[in-house]
């Protein structure tokens, strides 16, 4: 993207208000989309993020504002759940309890990437925080990847965090709210690709301890975005905006159905990116 400076050359304008403003030169012929719906394109989709997190790899993450405090700590996803669990407030919990029952076997999870961070085995760096195939814009002619958007996510992470969303969103074959379970499943040519594309960019500064926990990082994303999901239906709704009632229990019934096939074929995955160098 291109940024357009205002008169005087400044990046942003601010109201009167106190509003912040920027404007970016229109793309023409592009387009999105929700799924992925060949492995080339997960491959183009984790190059285009791998090259992102390189091209501010050199940047100190204490330079750069943390937008959305704690976005990805499960631990406190986790006590959210509970408090929500607890408070039973719309009455939901009885119809949702398997996906309470998955949640708490599973819980251990949320906190690998953030141990592993507490360890020293994985450092703070810049990341998009929201790299769904949805924030990437393809050519209309040529298919190829133009630019990300949606960067108001940008803040200082794991690059984990980045991978993790990709295999969540890139891998799915279904929508985030199929209703269909047997449908979802991660499909592991389209995690291949994925990982060739980004190693292709982010392999040139990552290290070693941050490459081995790459393939466990989509069953702690997926994880905890089910829980947010989960969470938000035994609300009642008020944060994730629905369409209709039990959207958002599909959508935490979906996450953890990916997070089962992630589990499923965890060393197949391990062994291919070990295989990456």
């Amino acid at each position: 993207m291109t940024l357009v400076p205002t008169r005087g050359g400044a990046p942003y304008y601010r109201d009167r208000d106190g509003n912040y403003w920027r404007a970016y030169v229109f793309i023409e012929r592009v387009t999105s989309m929700h799924v992925a719906v060949a492995p080339a394109q997960a491959g183009q989709v984790g190059r285009a993020f791998g090259l992102f997190q390189k091209r501010l790899a050199d940047l100190s993450p204490e330079k750069v504002q943390e937008t959305i405090p704690d976005f990805h700590n499960g631990l406190l996803r986790v006590e959210a759940l509970e408090k929500a669990v607890a408070a039973d407030s719309a009455g939901r919990v009885a119809g949702a309890q398997a996906a309470i029952d998955f949640c708490r076997q599973q819980r251990g999870l949320v906190s690998l990437l953030l141990d592993a961070q507490a360890r020293g085995e994985l450092p703070l760096r810049i990341t998009h925080n929201d790299t769904k195939i949805d924030n990437v814009l393809f050519d209309c002619d040529s298919g190829e990847v133009v630019c990300i958007v949606d960067l108001d996510t940008v803040m200082p992470g794991l690059a984990h965090y980045d991978f993790g969303d990709m295999m969540r969103t890139l891998t799915s074959p279904t929508d985030e709210d199929e209703r269909d379970l047997a449908k979802v499943t991660m499909r592991m040519d389209y995690f291949e690709e994925l990982a060739k594309g980004y190693l292709a960019e982010a392999g040139e500064f990552l290290s070693q301890a941050e490459r081995g926990h790459l393939a466990i990082s989509g069953k702690v994303i997926t994880l905890i975005l089910g829980i947010r999901f989960l969470t938000d239906h035994l609300n009642g709704d008020t944060y994730f905006r629905v369409h209709r009632e039990g959207q958002n229990l599909d959508r935490a019934r979906v996450q953890f159905k990916l997070v089962e096939s992630m589990l499923e074929q965890e060393e197949a995955m391990k062994s291919f990116v070990a295989a990456l160098g």
